[in-house]
């Protein structure tokens, strides 16, 4: 990786310790307030397998969904500029989504990304590309609505990574575990690495 992309992994990785020394808290305003600014990022450990893992793809169409401030998004627009591939990027709130975009600025990755705010599930729907990497780490309870919306446009071959499936490991994130296992053409995996990664391939 170049200069400038380590530069801004370590501005995420200062803020990622700074945040893991205070107490956790519920953010002002609620889910949709838009004020909350935790990080809540994957980590290096499971930013690197995402990149390891879309760097594996030749000219892969990557989803994100849930930017938040852009982390995981650098591990993986790097891997969509290394191989010729792209990335989208999903986000409800506009304000996370505006620092993920400068971020990846900075890193020399915004011609990589599109970058898009709004409901998910909607503009799932409204992709007219087929997805060789889908990274899944929004809302728990939108995981299976996600699910649902992207499984018809996977490409043959196409890799999708859940993140939060050991921790927080709420009912919501089992119901994808159960859901995305008994859709046809998937093989899954659950591997304790960060808070847990469910792991699937889609072949039809």
């Amino acid at each position: 990786m170049d200069a400038n992309i380590l530069a801004v992994l370590e501005e995420y990785h200062a803020l990622i310790r700074e945040e893991q020394n205070k107490p956790r808290e519920t953010p002002p305003g609620g889910r949709d307030g838009g004020q909350d600014r935790r990080m809540r990022a994957v980590g290096p450990q499971t930013g690197r397998l995402l990149n390891i893992i879309a760097r594996s793809l030749d000219a892969p169409n990557i989803l994100e969904l849930g930017t938040s401030f852009g982390y995981s998004g650098i591990w993986l627009a790097e891997a969509a500029r290394a191989t010729g591939g792209r990335l989208i990027t999903m986000e409800l709130h506009g304000y996370k989504s505006a620092h993920a975009q400068e971020m990846a600025a900075k890193a020399g990755l915004a011609d990589h990304i599109d970058f898009k705010v709004g409901d998910a599930v909607q503009m799932i729907s409204e992709l007219s590309v087929g997805l060789d990497l889908v990274l899944v780490d929004l809302w728990k309870d939108l995981y299976v609505p996600c699910l649902e919306a992207f499984y018809p446009k996977l490409n043959p071959g196409a890799i999708i990574i859940a993140d939060n499936m050991i921790r927080p490991g709420n009912e919501d994130v089992q119901a994808y575990g159960r859901a995305i296992r008994a859709k046809a053409g998937i093989t899954s995996i659950l591997l304790p690495v960060g808070s847990g990664l469910e792991i699937s391939r889609f072949e039809p």
